[in-house]
């Protein structure tokens, strides 16, 4: 596929295949974007932000709504190439793609709430004479850094909120699976996006993605993905915006009192789901020593029900990991922590990119497992004492992204949302769990700045005030 400079495809001889995690096959090609396609794109998304600034609410509605529409009537074709590009299953691309059109209506609907307030001046002694306001105006450029692990669905929580609130939009998609986001591409221009408006530049992040992150025409850098990355992302970035999500390694507290089906659902679908390639996926779970026990067993009896294969077939509950380089290092740390002394409830093997869905039990607190972000299927499932313990070892990590509690006490709920050094604190739910429309962002190094429509909208407008003297 060709990439989307300032609304032109272009092509490079320089190339990147894109493969199939599952069985290694070629799924497509994309250029390599070059120092002057980036200029180009830059140089033309200043124009296009113009245009866009003045491009009316009503009318970024409409493209934001017709882009929802073409992309459920192409929703099949894009499902199966995520499929192929992802390793998800299609369930679980179906999903996604659906995802994305919503995300899209929100974003719409956000637009239509842009608004500033009227300041009280003459609540300042000296300023009775005077009257005015605040409003909000696009920042100009954002820049979206697309991870692999939820491509589509990612790119449209940086655009949708970029494109409402009036700005250009320069996308830099994942290196593994950029495909579904070059179909965007294609339905935002028929949706009536302004062309110079959009670009969306292949190749390696180091090279493409550094080169727009340092440019000082960009106004805000949108970025999902690792810590290692983000921290990069900010000595690079200059005097801009920078929004980062970054990674986790959530814990999952399961008290006596917790409804314990409940949370075994909720460690399986949020440990396994994608693959456990989810920033937010359930990694550490402590488990009242009472019920230990119990819970484990039930853990391992629905776990060994996941099917797991070809992402194409309709009854495959988990895929691929993205390529055999992370499943290597998945492998890697599964092992470790078995060195060190823990024991593997089930799974643990790999075959290629197929890592089985692995449940650890008493692991050390000095693995991988427990303190670094997995990015892969398998969970850790450790006892504890009080309830205390529990919040002091899931609050020992350097991430703060998502947390998870099950309890039927109403004074421990609420013990743990005043202890817990995370974003998002959920009772008796998993950690995984994420509206499209609620701030989501992190404590510590899981990020800065919150996601979630709304959120991302206003981080992607400044604030002029107004004042007039009336005396």
């Amino acid at each position: 596929m060709k990439m989307l400079v300032a609304g032109k495809w272009i092509d490079r001889d320089e190339q990147i295949e894109v493969l199939n995690p599952y069985d290694g096959s070629v799924v497509g090609t994309v250029p390599i974007a070059t120092e002057e396609d980036i200029e180009e794109a830059i140089s033309k998304a200043v124009e296009g932000a113009k245009v866009m600034k003045k491009t009316p609410i009503w009318k970024r509605v409409e493209v934001l709504e017709k882009a929802a529409e073409l992309i459920e009537k192409r929703s099949e074709e894009m499902s199966v190439l995520l499929v192929k590009e992802s390793g998800k299953t299609i369930r679980e691309a179906r999903a996604e793609v659906l995802r994305t059109a919503g995300l899209f209506r929100l974003s719409a609907e956000e637009a239509k709430r842009i608004h500033g307030e009227t300041l009280p001046f003459d609540s300042l002694k000296g300023s009775e004479k005077k009257k005015g306001y605040f409003i909000r105006e696009p920042v100009g450029i954002v820049a979206a850094i697309v991870p692999f692990n939820v491509p589509l669905a990612l790119c449209a929580h940086k655009i949708g909120p970029a494109i409402a609130a009036g700005n250009a939009v320069i996308i830099k998609p994942p290196t593994q699976d950029p495909l579904t986001n070059l179909i965007l591409g294609e339905i935002l221009l028929e949706a009536g996006l302004p062309p110079e408006a959009l670009s969306i530049l292949t190749g390696p992040g180091g090279k493409v993605g550094t080169a727009i992150v340092r440019d000082r025409r960009i106004r805000m850098v949108s970025f999902t993905g690792s810590v290692s990355v983000g921290k990069m992302i900010m000595q690079n970035a200059g005097l801009k915006k920078v929004a980062l999500e970054l990674g986790s390694n959530s814990p999952l507290i399961v008290t006596e009192t917790g409804n314990l089906e409940k949370a075994v659902k909720a460690t399986v679908s949020g440990g396994f789901s994608q693959a456990g390639q989810v920033c937010i996926s359930v990694q550490r779970v402590y488990v009242q020593r009472t019920i230990y026990e119990d819970f484990v067993d039930l853990l391992i009896k629905e776990v060994s029900k996941l099917k797991t294969g070809d992402p194409m077939k309709e009854e495959t509950d988990m895929g691929p990991v993205i390529d055999e380089a992370n499943a290597i290092r998945i492998e890697e740390w599964i092992r470790e922590a078995v060195e060190k002394g823990a024991k593997i409830g089930i799974g643990g093997n790999r075959k290629d990119t197929l890592i089985q869905p692995t449940v650890l039990l008493h692991v050390p607190k000095d693995t991988k497992m427990m303190t670094e972000e997995l990015f892969g299927p398998a969970v850790a499932v450790n006892a504890f004492e009080s309830f205390d313990e529990a919040l002091k070892e899931a609050n020992s990590t350097k991430y703060g992204l998502q947390a998870g509690v099950f309890t039927s006490k109403i004074d421990e709920a609420f013990r743990a949302i005043e202890t817990l050094e995370f974003g998002g604190v959920l009772i008796n739910e998993g950690p995984r769990y994420r509206a499209d429309f609620m701030p989501y962002g992190g404590y510590k190094e899981s990020g800065i700045g919150r996601e979630g429509i709304r959120f991302a909208l206003e981080e992607m407008m400044e604030i002029k005030t107004i004042i007039f003297d009336q005396g």
